[in-house]
């Protein structure tokens, strides 16, 4: 909801092709990451309802929590890749184009 609302009042101030070249490196890496962090959020509860559906015999077992590790890993260097993009590419970026349409 942040994202629409940033993106309808930028594209009021700046052009479609800034916005997108402003947006576009950053997202590249945060969108997948909280989509992982999503899956890697749902891994635990997921396996406690296998458990009490008697799909399994433990709750947790090593692998899972080896998966739950890894997703949150992979997630938290995605976001840190979209904020070192943020920081120091896209000023570099934005000086392609004017702050007017």
């Amino acid at each position: 909801m942040h994202f629409g609302y940033s993106v309808a009042y930028l594209s009021s101030q700046v052009s479609i092709p800034k916005l997108i070249l402003l947006t576009a490196p950053h997202g590249i890496f945060e969108i997948p990451a909280i989509i992982i962090a999503g899956a890697a959020g749902f891994k635990i509860p997921y396996e406690i309802v296998r458990y009490l559906a008697g799909k399994k015999e433990t709750v947790l077992t090593r692998e899972d929590i080896r998966e739950y590790i890894a997703l949150s890993l992979i997630s938290i260097i995605l976001i840190v890749i979209a904020a070192f993009v943020e920081v120091y590419i896209t000023p570099r970026l934005s000086i392609f184009y004017q702050y007017d349409k």
